[in-house]
């Protein structure tokens, strides 16, 4: 009511009038850039067409790469007619060296043109710029940028990479900063759409779980921007200016009391552009966290001196990574098995033998399963093998405690398990998991599925039965995808459980919720995901040929080791 009551009052007062100021003007003695018009045709979004602008700069020099900005909406920015007249503030600021020398490039949304007089085109301005995806920065980086760059020596630096737009274009702004900061980190959005017209609305939680992205953020908005079925743009970009600020990043947040319009964004484009590329040539870098933000568990968990290291690559498909009592790490690429020493990250080969997956015991023996020879078999330190169980489809596999094994079967979609007494027999049905996991109390097990966004809770019986599961863990999912691609997990002493998933490792609490998303190296997919080295600090994730490392602030748990876990925040 409060807040319906104060939109009702600004709305009853006429709106502020933004004039422009001289840095939208022409200016005696300023040099003119030199603006061309194009077209383009795009794979990344079959079948469309669209109009582009280029402008140069006076100042601009071959033998020198030039920084680069890209504008959604391009016609409406590049108008010297309208009121965004960005070549002209372009020619001011850059004269001024307020800006670097800048390429910018203004690109309409995509048209699919209408086959007969009588039909109408496919319009694809929101499902370009509203959409959460990285398909809009492919367009930019595999399509645009290299057109734009056999004529122009463009920069490759993220530093020197700009992207802004007004309402939808704010967000695709946003977007292709936020999926894509090796390749561009300065954001300028006007009266962003950050609401449900394609799940924008979701950004400020992202934001908040989501590791911090090294991006500068600049936000406008009006009190009396638009409230409709999809959300309220004033409260969506005042939630994203909220996140930005909790999770530490370097954001200013413009209000006023206009409405859907570019009168407020235009009057204040120069000064917006100033905070934008000031001290540019300075790296953009990620924060690590804001002093004082309260249940930030990302930058809690994470330890901000360190990084991702490669330690292992080449395999033809690293997966299953899993930690032995002196906290080395072995995993497998389908052919071998491989053991990483910690202390040295040296990678040998433990085993010329196939597996699936493996997972160590308490005895500190390792299991494989073997599916195509339909085994799970164990292995000594020395590499001595020994059966353990025979005619079996098995693919993932965890120990308990007392050297109890659960393992899925793919191909029927069970798990079974196998005890003290060695007979194996099916304790759940109807699921292909694509990982299992024990929590660190061995009280629950955790089944994901990599088709779905689900994470499985089971409470173990004392028999190895699986009882009460529940569909207990929801995992964010890609745009492009309604499966979060779950696979391998861990669990750390505080209850936590780390999933990977295509967005990263997720990160859940004991009462289901996810609180973190770490991010992993670009490239490929995390398959699996285990707490090593001799402290159990340190996170190892395998992902298409390589494994790669990185020391948190959190502590793994040994197969078979006990732990009283804390009791959970509900």
């Amino acid at each position: 009511m409060l807040l319906a009551a104060s939109l009702r009052t600004v709305t009853a007062q006429p709106p502020t009038e933004y004039p422009l100021t001289a840095d939208s003007e022409r200016q005696a003695g300023v040099p003119s850039g030199e603006v061309t018009k194009h077209t383009w045709t795009s794979t990344v979004f079959p079948g469309t067409q669209r109009d582009y602008w280029v402008y140069v700069p006076a100042q601009y020099r071959p033998d020198t790469p030039a920084a680069v900005m890209v504008f959604q909406d391009g016609g409406r920015f590049v108008a010297e007619d309208g009121r965004w007249r960005v070549p002209v503030v372009f020619d001011n600021l850059i004269h001024r060296s307020e800006m670097p020398v800048t390429i910018g490039i203004f690109v309409d949304s995509g048209v699919v043109p209408a086959r007969a007089a009588d039909q109408q085109p496919r319009f694809n301005r929101s499902f370009e710029y509203d959409a959460l995806g990285e398909r809009y920065a492919r367009f930019l980086l595999e399509e645009l940028l290299p057109e734009v760059g056999k004529s122009l020596n463009l920069t490759g630096d993220p530093n020197l990479r700009a992207i802004g737009g007004s309402s939808s274009g704010g967000i695709c702004a946003f977007t292709v900063a936020w999926s894509r900061p090796d390749a561009f980190r300065r954001v300028l959005s006007f009266i962003g759409s950050y609401t449900g017209l394609r799940a924008g609305d979701t950004y400020p939680t992202l934001v908040r779980k989501t590791e911090p992205r090294p991006i500068r953020v600049f936000l406008q908005d009006g009190r009396r921007d638009l409230d409709i079925y999809s959300g309220n743009w004033w409260v969506g970009n005042q939630a994203m200016a909220s996140a930005l600020e909790y999770a530490g990043y370097d954001v200013r947040f413009i209000q006023g009391d206009r409405g859907h319009d570019n009168v407020q964004g235009s009057a204040i484009l120069p000064d917006a552009l100033r905070w934008l590329w000031r001290d540019w040539k300075d790296p953009i870098t990620a924060s690590k966290g804001r002093p004082g933000a309260e249940r930030h568990y990302v930058t809690e968990i994470l330890d901000p001196a360190q990084e991702w290291r490669l330690v292992s690559e080449g395999h033809a498909e690293a997966a299953s990574p899993a930690v032995d009592p002196r906290g080395d790490v072995c995993f497998t690429d389908r052919r071998r098995i491989y053991r990483i020493d910690h202390a040295t990250g040296q990678t040998s080969v433990f085993k010329e033998a196939t597996a699936r997956a493996l997972a160590f015991g308490p005895d500190g023996r390792l299991y494989a399963s073997q599916g195509a020879r339909r085994r799970i078999v164990a292995y000594g330190a020395a590499g001595n093998e020994s059966v353990v169980a025979d005619g079996v489809d098995a693919d993932q596999i965890v120990a308990g405690a007392r050297g109890e094994l659960w393992w899925s079967d793919p191909r029927d979609a069970r798990v079974w398990y196998e005890g003290a007494a060695g007979v194996p027999r099916v304790v759940h049905e109807g699921f292909a998991t694509s990982g299992l996991i024990l929590s660190a109390d061995g009280a629950l097990l955790a089944a994901s599925e990599a088709g779905r966004r689900w994470v499985w809770s089971f409470q173990v019986g004392p028999d190895g039965a699986l009882l009460h599961g529940q569909p207990f863990h929801r995992l964010e999912t890609p745009d492009e995808s309604a499966a979060a691609g779950a696979g391998g997990m861990t669990v750390d002493t505080e209850g936590f459980l780390y999933v990977a998933t295509r967005l990263g490792l997720q990160v859940f609490d004991q009462a289901g919720r996810v609180n973190a998303i770490i991010d992993t190296p670009r490239g490929s997919f995390p398959s699996g995901v285990v707490f090593g080295g001799g402290n159990l600090d340190t996170l190892y994730v395998t992902a298409g040929d390589k494994v790669w490392r990185r020391v948190v602030r959190r502590k793994g748990v040994l197969p078979g080791q006990a732990v009283k876990l804390p009791a959970p925040r509900l």
